[in-house]
């Protein structure tokens, strides 16, 4: 077990460089086939930075309640409008689970992963906290979850206008034709997965099962800069462009100096659990 975890980082690693290589794929052609694979190398590489930095039973939780709360958020959105208005989808993001594409529930634990890592690596200096604080745990899952908002202010209005994934309800919402409600979704849904997994494992923090080295936090520091810089090369509205430089490029460069603190003194990768 212990050596095939060894092989977890250069996965990480390999297969954040294949998403970053999808989604400029993407851009050539906006396909069903497209945008499904580029969320499935999404999902694989945050679920192999996870099971290398948090270790399989957090992981797993973590994975559970994202998926699950996830598609409940959708579906309550897309059957009744709760969260984030009334919307449907389209069959541009592939087959369903109810109403919800089965993709979309793996994207809410990938962007929520990326956004616990993010953070920690923000006010920590390192990508897993380890803190036993509810008070911490309130202000980190709150920080998560803008970092994942942060990302929706592009990528709504590209899904809709663009991709045509989903149509709203409502088309003259005060954001690009978008309703305010739906960040507010995006951030209430975040909160709560992360808040949940951070109590599930607040009396057993997580345990990587190999040695963590310097390097490995990076893999969701870089799906999520992926993520960016393909909103700042085809963000539409093009206003959009500019948006996601500073809504996504300050938490990235704020994370990249926290991981360059702990790079620096966390030897041997014990600031990783500290």
């Amino acid at each position: 077990m212990k050596h095939w975890f060894s092989h977890l980082p250069l996965v990480g690693l390999g297969l954040a460089a294949a998403f970053v290589l999808s989604i400029v794929l993407r851009g050539y052609g906006d396909t069903t086939v497209a945008m499904v694979a580029s969320s499935l190398v999404m999902f694989a590489a945050c679920l192999s930075s996870a099971l290398h930095l948090l270790g399989p039973r957090a992981t797993w939780r973590f994975v559970l309640v994202a998926v699950v709360f996830g598609w409940f958020a959708e579906q309550m959105g897309s059957s009744r409008g709760w969260f984030f208005g009334s919307y449907d989808y389209t069959d541009v993001l592939g087959p369903r689970i109810g109403d919800v594409p089965f993709i979309i529930p793996m994207m809410w634990f990938a962007l929520t992963y990326m956004g616990y890592v993010i953070s920690n690596l923000i006010v920590w200096r390192a990508p897993v906290d380890g803190s036993t604080r509810i008070g911490d745990a309130l202000l980190m899952s709150l920080l998560a979850a803008m970092i994942v908002t942060a990302y929706d202010l592009g990528a709504d209005p590209y899904m809709v206008f663009v991709l045509k994934a989903w149509i709203m309800t409502k088309k003259d919402g005060a954001w690009f034709g978008e309703t305010a409600q739906g960040f507010v979704g995006w951030t209430v849904v975040g909160f709560c997965i992360v808040l949940t997994f951070r109590l599930l494992v607040r009396k057993l923090p997580p345990v990587p099962v190999t040695r963590v080295s310097r390097r490995d936090a990076l893999v969701p520091v870089l799906i999520y800069a992926g993520l960016m810089a393909f909103q700042i090369v085809a963000g539409f509205p093009v206003e959009t462009r500019s948006i996601a430089v500073f809504a996504m490029g300050i938490p990235v460069l704020c994370a990249l100096a926290g991981w360059q603190h702990w790079k620096t003194h966390g030897a041997d990768g014990k600031g990783a659990n500290a």
